[in-house]
C-alpha cells in the first residue's frame, strides 16, 4: 500500500515511513504542421528526435513522457521504421510514456465538439496500434485551455493533461502550490492537471545543468514527496537555432541526466501517468481561458501588445502584480487576422457540410470511401500552426496555408457533390460566412468556390479552383506587428528569436515594412490620380479613393451564376455598380468577369486613372515552374513592373493550373510581389505572400457621364 499523504500549501509529507524521493516530470511535445516540406521534417529527425532517443538508451533512469503529432508519427513510419521500432523499446521497458492528444495537433478549443473526439481517437487507436499501450493523458496544443475541457477530453478516455503555471496563478495560485496535480470538471467530467513550470521550461537547456538541479533541491526541500512537471517541445533539443550544438555537441543533455542519476538519492523521473497515480490531487482548480505567457501576448493586437509589454516593465520587480497581468487568448488570433478567422470558418463550413452527410443513407463503397477521405482532410485542415503566428512563422507561412485550404477544398468539394448528387451544378448561398456581423454571397460549383465580401468594396476574399484544390488567393495584408519596431529602428541586430538569440534572415529588411491599407481580395476597384506610377502602386502609395476601394456595396441580386453589387446611394462623387459573371470553359476551368460601372456625379470635368485589382498566389516566388507570361515572355512571380500587353497570364505548373487576365481598353497592367516581413524561429524573413496585378484605365469624364470597364480572371488547367 502507498504510504499516506498529508498536503499542505502544496508538500508533501509521509507519516511513519520513509519519505518517498521528489520527482522531476517531464512531457516532451514532438510536432510538425501538415504542409512542412519533408527537407525540414529530415533536419528535425537528423538533428532532435534521433540523438534524443539514442540518449535516453543510455540513460534508462530517464524515465518521461513523450507526446508526437500523429502527422510527424505516421512520417517517422514511413520514412523512419527503425525509429519507431526503438521507440516502442522505450516504452516496453517503462522507460517511455507515449502521450496522446488530436492527431494532427489542432487547437482543440477552436475546431467543432463533434470533431474533437475523432482527433484524440484518432491518435490514441494509432499509439496503441504502434506501441502496445493506449495512451492516458493528452497533450493540448501550444497548451490552450478553457473550462470546458473536460467534458470534450474526459469522454475520450483523457484522465491529465499539463497546464501552464501562469494559468494556475492568474486565477490565484501560490506559485508554492504548484508541486502536484489538481482536479478540473466541467458538467461532471474530470480531468487531472499537471502544472507546467515556466522556470523550468526556462532552465532546460538554456542554463548549466546544476542550476536545474539547484532549483529542483530547494523545491524538494520545500515539498516533500511531491514534483516539479515541465512541458516543452521536443525541438528545442536540437531543432532550434543552436540547440543542437549546445545539446548534443557540447553535450548539455549528456551533463544534465547524468546530474539527474547523481542525485537518484533524493530525485528521480518519472512519466506523467505514474506521477498523477502516485498521490492524490492536491485539490480543484477552476482555471481561466489562457495559454502560455508568450502565447496570450502575441494574440494580442498591435498596439495592445506593446502597451502590456510597457506595463510588465514598470512592474517587472512586482512578482504579486505579474502573476495577473496577461494577453488575450488564443482565440484573439481571429481578430487580429482576417486570414486566419476565413480560414477558420471555412474550416467550420466544411465540417458542417460533412456532419449533414452523416444521415445519408448511402451506403455504397464509392461513397463511404470518398466520406472518410473527406473527414481525413476535414482533420488535417484542424492542423494548429497556419492558424496563429508568434515566434515560427505561422499563417505567415504560405505553404502551410496552402496545404489547409487544399485539404479543405478536398473535402467541400465531396460534400458538394455528394449532397447534389448530380455531375454538374451551381448553388448561391447569402450568409455571414466569416462571423463577421456582415453578410457574404458564397457561389459553388464542381469547378470553383468563390467567397464575395460586399462590405469590403465588393471583392472577393476566396476563389478555389476545386478540380485542382488550389486556392488561388491565399494571400495575407501586411501589417504592423510589434517586433517591426526593431527594423525601423535601424537596429538589424536587434531581433531576439526563440532560443534567446538575435538574427536576421536577410539584411535591409526595414525597406519592406509597409502595410497594406485593404485585406488581399481579389477585384477591388481603385481610382487614383493621374500623377500615379507603377512605383506608387508597389510602394502602396496610391491614395486610392477609400470609399470606392474599401466601400460598402449592396447586393441588389444574386443567382448561381451571377452578383450584381452597387455602391450606397449618397456615395460621391464617383456611383459605383460591379457585376460578376460565372462561366465555364470547355477545357475544364471557368471564366469570372468583373463589370464595372462608374458614374460620375459631379459638376467638373474628371481625369483619373482607374484599376481593377486581383491577387493571386502560387506560392513560389523562384521555381521555374511557376512564372507570369506576358508578351511571349516569361518573368519570376517575384517580378514587379508594367506589362505593357492586353493579356498577363500566371503558370503553376505545380497545382497544375493557369490563370488568364485580360481587361479590355486597359492602357496596361502593374505587377507587384506582397512581400511581408515576419519573425521565426530564425529570425526576421521576408516572405512572398502573392502578386498584386491591376489592369490601368485612362478615364476622362464629363459632369453626369458614366464610364465602364471589364476585367476577366479565366482558370483552366496548366497543361
Amino acid at each position: 500500500m502507498p504510504a499516506e499523504r498529508r498536503y499542505s500549501g502544496g508538500s508533501s509529507r509521509t507519516k511513519g515511513s520513509e519519505l518517498p524521493k521528489f520527482q522531476l516530470v517531464m512531457i516532451i511535445h514532438a510536432h510538425q504542421p501538415v504542409g512542412n516540406f519533408d527537407s525540414v521534417l529530415e533536419v528535425s529527425y537528423s538533428q532532435c528526435y534521433l540523438p534524443y532517443v539514442a540518449l535516453l538508451e543510455r540513460h534508462p533512469a530517464v524515465r518521461l513522457g513523450l507526446h508526437f503529432s500523429g502527422f510527424l508519427l505516421e512520417w517517422l513510419d514511413r520514412v523512419h521504421p527503425e525509429y519507431v521500432g526503438r521507440l516502442r523499446a522505450l516504452v516496453e521497458r517503462g522507460q517511455v510514456e507515449i502521450v496522446g492528444g488530436g492527431f494532427y495537433e489542432p487547437i482543440l478549443i477552436s475546431i467543432p465538439r463533434e470533431d474533437r473526439p475523432r482527433q484524440l481517437e484518432l491518435l490514441a487507436g494509432y499509439v496503441q496500434e504502434k506501441f502496445g499501450t493506449r495512451p492516458r493523458g493528452a497533450w493540448l496544443t501550444e497548451r490552450v485551455w478553457e473550462p470546458s475541457l473536460p467534458s470534450s477530453l474526459a469522454p475520450a478516455g483523457v484522465e491529465y493533461t499539463l497546464i501552464d503555471d501562469n494559468e494556475f496563478m492568474s486565477a490565484g495560485f501560490d506559485p508554492q502550490q504548484l508541486f502536484g496535480t489538481y482536479v478540473a470538471e466541467d458538467t461532471g467530467h474530470v480531468v487531472k492537471l499537471i502544472p507546467g513550470l515556466k522556470e523550468l521550461r526556462y532552465l532546460i537547456p538554456f542554463r548549466e545543468p546544476q542550476e536545474t538541479i539547484a532549483f529542483l533541491k530547494r523545491a524538494a526541500e520545500e515539498h516533500p514527496g511531491g514534483f516539479a512537471a515541465m512541458g516543452d517541445d521536443y525541438e528545442k533539443f536540437g531543432g532550434w537555432p543552436e540547440t543542437y550544438k549546445s545539446c548534443y555537441t557540447d553535450g548539455w543533455l549528456e551533463r544534465f541526466y547524468t546530474a539527474i542519476e547523481q542525485n537518484s538519492d533524493w530525485l528521480e523521473m518519472v512519466p506523467p501517468g505514474e506521477a498523477v497515480d502516485r498521490a492524490a490531487p492536491l485539490g480543484r482548480a477552476d482555471l481561466p481561458d489562457a495559454s502560455y505567457v508568450e502565447m496570450m501576448e502575441w494574440a494580442l493586437p498591435t498596439q495592445a501588445r506593446l502597451r502590456l509589454q510597457s506595463v510588465k516593465a514598470e512592474f517587472q520587480a512586482r512578482t504579486d502584480v505579474q502573476q495577473f497581468l496577461r494577453g488575450s487568448t488564443w482565440r484573439g488570433f481571429l481578430t487580429k487576422y482576417s486570414e486566419s478567422n476565413l480560414l477558420h470558418k471555412k474550416m467550420l463550413h466544411v465540417s458542417h457540410k460533412l456532419r449533414r452527410l452523416e444521415k445519408s443513407r448511402r451506403r455504397d463503397e464509392k461513397f463511404l470511401r470518398g466520406r472518410d477521405d473527406a473527414r481525413r482532410n476535414l482533420l488535417r485542415a484542424q492542423c494548429n500552426d497556419a492558424y496563429w503566428h508568434g515566434i515560427f512563422g505561422g499563417l505567415y507561412s504560405p505553404h502551410l496555408r496552402t496545404e489547409l485550404w487544399r485539404a479543405l477544398i478536398r473535402a467541400e468539394s465531396f460534400a458538394d457533390a455528394a449532397l447534389h448528387r448530380t455531375a454538374e451544378y451551381a448553388d448561391v448561398a447569402r450568409l455571414d460566412f466569416d462571423a463577421d456581423g456582415r453578410e457574404e454571397v458564397y457561389f459553388t460549383s464542381e469547378r470553383y468556390a468563390a467567397l464575395l465580401k460586399p462590405s469590403d468594396g465588393g471583392t472577393f476574399a476566396a476563389l478555389d479552383y476545386r478540380p485542382a484544390a488550389s486556392p488561388l488567393i491565399n494571400s495575407i495584408a501586411r501589417r504592423p506587428e510589434s517586433y517591426h519596431g526593431h527594423l525601423q529602428g535601424g537596429n538589424t541586430h536587434g531581433v531576439i528569436t526563440i532560443d534567446g538569440q538575435i538574427r536576421v534572415k536577410e539584411e535591409g529588411l526595414a525597406r519592406w515594412l509597409q502595410y497594406d491599407r485593404w485585406a488581399r481580395n481579389a477585384f477591388r476597384v481603385l481610382i487614383f490620380s493621374n500623377q500615379k506610377t507603377a512605383d506608387d502602386y508597389a510602394r502602396i502609395a496610391l491614395e486610392e479613393d477609400p470609399n470606392v476601394a474599401g466601400g460598402d456595396f449592396r447586393v441588389i441580386g444574386a443567382d448561381a451564376r451571377n452578383a450584381v453589387l452597387v455602391r450606397a446611394e449618397d456615395s460621391e462623387p464617383w456611383y459605383t455598380a460591379k457585376k460578376f459573371t460565372f462561366s465555364h470553359r470547355a477545357d475544364g476551368g471557368f471564366e469570372i468577369a468583373c463589370d464595372v460601372s462608374l458614374e460620375h456625379r459631379g459638376d467638373f470635368r474628371a481625369s483619373a486613372q482607374f484599376g481593377i485589382e486581383t491577387v493571386f498566389n502560387f506560392l513560389a516566388p523562384d521555381a521555374p515552374d511557376r512564372y507570369f507570361e506576358f508578351a511571349g515572355l516569361r518573368h519570376p512571380l517575384r517580378y514587379s513592373g508594367v506589362a505593357g500587353a492586353p493579356e498577363i497570364e500566371l503558370i503553376d505548373h505545380w497545382q497544375q493550373v493557369r490563370v488568364g487576365i485580360t481587361a479590355a481598353g486597359a492602357r496596361d497592367f502593374w505587377i507587384s510581389p506582397i512581400e511581408a516581413v515576419s519573425d521565426s524561429e530564425g529570425g526576421f524573413e521576408r516572405v512572398y505572400q502573392g502578386s498584386q496585378i491591376l489592369g490601368v484605365w485612362a478615364v476622362e469624364m464629363e459632369p453626369r457621364s458614366t464610364w465602364t470597364g471589364r476585367l476577366v480572371a479565366a482558370v483552366s488547367p496548366s497543361g
